[in-house]
């Protein structure tokens, strides 16, 4: 009886941590708005790249592919919440697509059917492989690896605060919301026993732990006045 109530709580825990990990997600997907805005209202893409997108859109299929019940057991939350992500990366592209220049829209285009390819690659692959265990240790490296490197690209903004030490291009919010969702999906990896889940998470949430600390170091009351300025302004660039 004590083995099964410990089993009901671990689960239970283990799916508050998902939703709340699927719920700060939104806090990610919905971060690029403001840029978005900028795009539709001036008719065009200025200086803003796309390929991040790109990219984050493979890295959502890819995982998304990783929860299904066919690649690991009881991930369904992994793959809700990169599904949600990959949809919003579709429409960020889209919008990307409508208003870039003819020659970019050819390369965009190009790459998004890449992507596809290789996605759908990774998923008909995996299917032939009939021994569940080696499926599971394939898309699962492949998804650890893409999700490592995504929570990796922040390592660029954390030196650049560290050089110039102003934080006008690291919203708190967009690293509090990383922080949020990488400390929720560590903890449903580690109650799942899920190392695909727990690692690339525990990598994100010590990134974001160390951008939030920089944020706080570094608008402290002592250089609150050179970096405000900084802050108002690029909040200011992309609304």
């Amino acid at each position: 009886m004590d083995y099964l109530g410990s089993i009901q709580v671990l689960t239970a825990c283990k799916d508050a941590a998902g939703i709340a990990g699927n719920i700060f997600a939104f806090g990610l997907f919905l971060s690029p708005v403001p840029t978005f805005r900028r795009i539709i209202r001036n008719g065009s893409t200025e200086q803003f790249s796309w390929l991040p997108y790109i990219y984050a859109l493979l890295n959502c299929l890819i995982t998304a592919w990783y929860g299904l019940p066919m690649i690991s057991t009881d991930n369904l939350l992994v793959t809700t919440v990169n599904s949600v992500g990959g949809v919003f990366q579709l429409v960020y592209i889209a919008i990307f697509i409508v208003h870039a220049e003819k020659n970019q829209k050819l390369r965009m285009l190009g790459l998004l059917l890449s992507v596809f390819v290789v996605f759908a690659a990774i998923a008909v692959g995996s299917l032939l492989m009939s021994n569940f265990e080696v499926r599971h240790l394939t898309v699962g490296f492949l998804s650890c690896a893409a999700l490592v490197s995504m929570f990796a690209s922040p390592l660029f903004i954390i030196n650049l605060v560290i050089r110039t030490k102003s934080v006008e291009f690291m919203p708190f919010h967009l690293s509090l919301c990383t922080f949020l969702m990488s400390t929720s999906f560590l903890l449903y990896g580690l109650f799942n026993f899920d190392p695909f889940v727990y690692v690339p998470n525990g990598i994100g949430t010590v990134l974001a732990t160390i951008q939030l600390f920089l944020f706080w170091y570094y608008t402290k009351p002592s250089t609150r006045d050179s970096t405000e300025p900084l802050i108002i302004s690029y909040s200011g660039s992309n609304a």
